[in-house]
């Protein structure tokens, strides 16, 4: 029912992770990434703290990914339905799919990247998308998003997709792209990728007009002079 890939630019340092799922507003439950820190995918059965608690133990306590996320399970009694990929700020990766992950399920590590998926068509569909991710170039938000492509290519979901979502975080606190398709009755993966295509052009714009506003473009909307 979820397919995803967490992953860090190594020339930028960027963290990122990009997601789609049956299920609707995949963005609002299952990505968490925090700046300096990681990216953790939480999936299947979702427990959404899982991934600010990770996040938590990787700032705090220095943790190696592997530890922290068994830290992280450990202390949640419904382990068996999770799947939870992780990637810390010096590329290192740590993955976890309990017993009782839905249907046909894969988890794969690659260079600074896990993909990781349930109710798959094909095992092939984590495959892809941890290949393409390792193996290409370019903006991280791009290598995500080519990605998925990849997984939807070869084969996607057992069943229909509607929702997918994109996170990348920077050199500031907040993310410097954060873009969700809550419902679509087709393609969401295409919708995002056309929602960044839209929203690639402004992205520097929007960093400049946060951390220096006197140098921020102008937009021509009212009052914006």
């Amino acid at each position: 029912m979820t397919f995803s890939i967490v992953g860090r630019c190594a020339q930028t340092r960027q963290l990122g992770i990009a997601i789609s799922s049956s299920s609707i507003a995949v963005g609002a439950r299952c990505m968490w990434a925090r700046a300096g820190v990681g990216v953790v995918a939480t999936q299947n059965v979702t427990l959404p703290s899982l991934g600010p608690r990770i996040l938590d133990l990787l700032e705090s306590t220095q943790s190696a990914p592997d530890d922290a996320l068994a830290k992280a399970l450990d202390a949640d009694e419904w382990n068996a339905y999770r799947q939870v990929t992780v990637v810390d700020a010096r590329g290192r990766t740590a993955l976890f799919t309990g017993a009782q992950a839905l249907g046909l399920h894969h988890a794969v590590a690659g260079e600074q990247c896990v993909a990781a998926g349930n109710m798959l068509a094909d095992l092939k569909v984590i495959e892809a998308v941890a290949h393409t991710f390792a193996n290409s170039q370019g903006m991280l938000a791009e290598r995500l998003l080519s990605a998925m492509q990849a997984g939807l290519a070869a084969g996607g979901e057992a069943g229909p997709v509607h929702s997918a979502a994109l996170r990348v975080m920077g050199d500031v606190i907040w993310p410097i792209a954060d873009l969700r398709v809550d419902w679509a009755d087709a393609d969401p993966i295409g919708q995002l990728e056309k929602l960044w295509r839209a929203y690639k052009p402004q992205m520097q714009d929007y960093l400049t007009r946060a951390l220096n506003p006197t140098a921020a473009p102008s937009y021509g909307v009212p009052g914006d002079e």
